[in-house]
């Protein structure tokens, strides 16, 4: 029968975000009474991308955009404050860099949440959250129930009036790419699976599909680890395209630029997206691409210019058809239909594990609140009915079916109203003060 006053779901950055600067708020004022506040996540333990921690890869933004200093640079849980804290603050300033380590970041961010072990349920993956109960004198919903799956099989319900969703990304693998196989691995698992079996092959043949940071992070990684392997980097596009980070640009991933962007009209959002595209999606950090492409140049030293000769191809304009293997200890064939002039049309390659840097959906929400879709105001922005998110990014109910202070917020998953920093860090801080700010106001 315990009611809580918020349930955030998911305990990524963007939720821990939230428990930062609800402890800031609280530590700020003896007089306000702590809220009950629950943490539900599914892993065991925080992690952040620890699939992707490879050797030397570094933040695409600059450590200054962490869960509190854009908030409030005297928080506690600034990353200046964890070197502080680590001993590490000069050593850091030594570098001369804004951009930490990957590894470091992470470790940073497990930092942080290790101060909230209490408020956190790890085990917790949650099914469905659903209306619970209406106040006493209104029709209307005061409280949801939020249905969880333990790690041991269990089922528990819990109540909150307030629900925050930050569930993160879902790895995506294309239907082509379906066929479930050991050695079919998505990035987000690359660490953890691929070098195991990388390093028992002598000579390991290996397919990177994408054409993003990750798809160039880990092909640079196979390629300078195992000195005899061969590489396959497969695109659907003409090139590994560069990021755009300059200064004017960047501005895009300014907290208040969201205003802008969300009160303009659908059209002019959509046009704007694609614009801002290759800020986020599909492209490479400049001095990767180089590097790659430097190691490929030297080939032509070395092999000469017959590329059948060389051990790392890039096989742009490819599109994956489908891939199969017989049995789980031998090779996977890869079929590809390539659409330009420089290969046969139909290709097939023979090689010893598939890396699919392929991105990640942002749907897991839908399911989720499937059981609420009756109570929601709906909209269709062209890729089908979508609940309605206010600037707050609170979900909007029909009229009369919600109590006023109860409610459901949306984090890192609104990029269609909110602009393509939605799902990045960089708006983490900010928008974890708005968040709770119309939660209790």
């Amino acid at each position: 029968d315990e009611v809580h006053d918020l349930i955030c779901i998911g305990f990524g950055p963007a939720n821990l975000a939230i428990a930062a600067a609800l402890h800031d708020t609280i530590a700020s004022d003896k007089d306000i009474e702590p809220p009950k506040v629950l943490f539900l996540e599914k892993q065991s333990e925080f992690a952040w991308h620890s699939g992707m921690m490879l050797p030397g890869s570094r933040m695409q933004i600059p450590f200054i955009k962490d869960i509190a200093a854009p908030r409030n640079p005297q928080s506690q849980f600034t990353f200046a404050n964890y070197l502080h804290k680590k001993g590490r603050l000069i050593d850091f300033s030594n570098l001369g860099t804004l951009y930490p380590l990957r590894l470091e970041f992470a470790d940073y961010l497990k930092w942080c949440a290790s101060f909230f072990d209490e408020t956190v349920r790890y085990n917790s993956r949650v099914l469905s959250v659903k209306p619970a109960e209406h106040g006493p004198d209104s029709p209307a919903i005061s409280t949801f129930e939020v249905v969880v799956e333990q790690s041991t099989g269990n089922i528990v319900k819990l109540r909150g009036k307030n629900i925050v969703v930050g569930l993160g990304g879902q790895p995506s693998i294309p239907s082509s790419l379906s066929f479930h196989h050991p050695k079919i691995i998505h990035s987000s698992q690359f660490i953890h699976q691929a070098p195991s079996l990388l390093s028992h092959l002598r000579a390991p043949r290996v397919a990177v599909i994408g054409g993003g940071q990750s798809a160039a992070e880990i092909l640079d990684f196979v390629q300078s680890s195992f000195s005899q392997s061969r590489t396959y980097l497969i695109t659907q596009g003409e090139f590994l395209k560069p990021s755009d980070d300059s200064p004017f640009v960047n501005e895009i991933f300014n907290p208040e630029f969201i205003d802008d962007f969300f009160y303009r009209s659908q059209n002019d959002r959509q046009s704007l997206l694609n614009k801002v595209h290759s800020t986020n999606y599909s492209v490479v950090n400049l001095d990767l691409i180089e590097r790659i492409y430097h190691r490929m140049y030297e080939q032509k030293i070395v092999l000469g210019s017959d590329d059948s000769q060389w051990p790392h191809k890039f096989l742009n304009n490819c599109k994956v058809v489908t891939a199969e293997g017989n049995g789980t200890k031998g090779p996977l064939t890869l079929h590809l239909h390539h659409l330009g002039s420089r290969y046969p049309a139909k290709m097939a390659l023979e090689v010893d594990i598939i890396i699919a840097a392929t991105g990640y959906r942002r749907t897991a929400h839908h399911d989720m609140l499937a059981d609420l879709e009756p109570l929601l105001e709906m909209e269709d922005k062209g890729s089908g009915l979508k609940p309605v998110v206010n600037r707050n990014y609170q979900v909007k109910f029909l009229a009369g079916k919600v109590e006023p202070r109860s409610g459901v917020w949306l984090q890192g998953c609104c990029e269609e109203t909110h602009g393509i920093s939605d799902t990045l860090l960089s708006v983490v801080a900010s928008r974890s003060e708005k968040v709770l700010r119309s939660i209790f106001p």
